[in-house]
């Protein structure tokens, strides 16, 4: 039975909902349709955003040959197959899901017949192609970002859906309830319209109807793709940023994930990087949530989380100390190294021993002659790097 989804399958690309940056009067993909000129490309993007129907309209409207593949669950043969194809007519559109899953054994038959045009591919992912893409296929495609969709545009497409489904009833709050669940996802929306219209005896769809199909919101997070990473990258940065309520929206989002250990290991990261000697007792405390967190597990965990997380959001921060050692390793890198002092070596008799001397400190050199005067740490202005600071000048006999 073919799914509401693939009956609205847009057929041409003014059919397509959003993507106006790419598609509308003088816009690039509808002006290479107009000029009857395609190429190879890449479009990637969040699931339920367009990619595959933008390929469907293109091959639509240009009237090609076209074929379609999945980078993981078609095999080395229908790639052969796709080929001699190509060379039979002369050329061919190859639509390939899942692009960024493509093995080299596939890649190497392809790129030959994509550098002479044989093929035309359109490449389909929801991974960044410029981290996930073999360097040789990325080369030869022009490369476009699909943009998420707006609630508007997901009932634009409900709206249409609806002339589908005889004799549905449903209002306009019900529509936005739907769009408001898909966060972005049309082909999401789509299928929660179908089964709510089909879940009732007499195809009345209202929000009760649909709360009893799903009540929760749909995201994009893959803890293996760059969703994933996003959304850890946008914790720190609100974090180091001190934007408590943005901390809580992305800790919300792995939570609904049920993504503890990234949690716990990225909080960990943040607590050394971003707040470090600023606030020295955030490791401590933020190993005591962690552990509060995985003995009371799901749901009570989030509790220990969250307020390790505002307390973090809201501490004062230093990256002294990721600096300080980043320097040192910079030395390292260069060949800044130098010989042990001899008065240190492990057979000196010469080490003058910092208990025997009063306040347990005795001036002496430690670093190898020709950095001696090296300096990796340097305080930030906080209260306790500011204490940290004096004993620092006191120890080089600075005031």
């Amino acid at each position: 039975m073919e799914v509401l989804a693939d009956k609205l399958r847009p057929q041409k690309l003014s059919d397509i909902v959003g993507q106006d940056h790419l598609i509308g009067n003088g816009k690039i993909l509808t002006n290479l349709i107009k000029n009857k000129k395609i190429f190879s490309m890449i479009l990637y993007g969040k699931p339920g955003i367009g990619k595959t129907s933008i390929a469907s309209a293109i091959s639509n409207e240009l009237g090609m040959r076209t074929k379609f593949l999945n980078a993981t669950t078609s095999k080395k043969e229908d790639f052969e197959m796709a080929i001699e194809e190509a060379k039979f007519y002369g050329d061919l559109i190859l639509v390939i899901d899942e692009i960024h899953r493509m093995n080299k054994d596939k890649q190497d038959i392809l790129l030959p017949h994509i550098e002479k045009g044989t093929i035309i591919l359109i490449g389909l992912t929801t991974s960044n192609p410029y981290h996930k893409i073999n360097p040789a296929i990325r080369s030869r495609c022009q490369i476009f970002e699909l943009h998420e969709l707006s609630e508007e545009d997901i009932i634009k497409v409900l709206k249409r859906a609806t002339s589908k489904l005889d004799g549905i009833k449903i209002d306009k709050k019900t529509l936005e309830y739907i769009a408001s669940l898909s966060s972005g996802d049309v082909r999401n929306a789509l299928n929660l319209l179908e089964v709510s219209y089909y879940s009732t005896s007499d195809h009345n769809v209202n929000i009760d109807v649909v709360k009893s199909i799903n009540s929760k919101p749909v995201f994009f997070h893959d803890k293996n793709e760059d969703g994933h990473y996003d959304v850890l990258s946008a914790l720190q940065k609100s974090i180091r940023g001190s934007d408590v309520d943005a901390t809580l929206h992305y800790i919300a989002r792995l939570i609904e994930a049920e993504d503890l250990d990234s949690i716990f290991r990225r909080l960990s990261v943040i607590a050394y990087e971003d707040i470090g000697l600023a606030n020295p007792g955030i490791g401590p405390r933020l190993d005591a949530a962690i552990n509060a967190a995985e003995r009371v597990g799901l749901p009570e965990a989030r509790i220990p989380i969250a307020e390790i997380a505002i307390e973090m959001a809201l501490s004062p921060k230093s990256n002294s100390a990721i600096t300080a050692i980043d320097e040192a390793l910079n030395d390292i890198h260069k060949g800044n190294t130098g010989n042990v002092p001899n008065h240190i070596k492990t057979s000196s008799k010469d080490y003058l021993y910092p208990h025997n001397y009063p306040h347990d400190w005795v001036k002496q050199q430690y670093l190898p002659d020709n950095i001696k005067d090296a300096q990796y740490y340097k305080p930030k202005n906080n209260l306790v790097e500011n204490n940290l600071n004096k004993v620092h000048k006191e120890m080089k006999g600075e005031k």
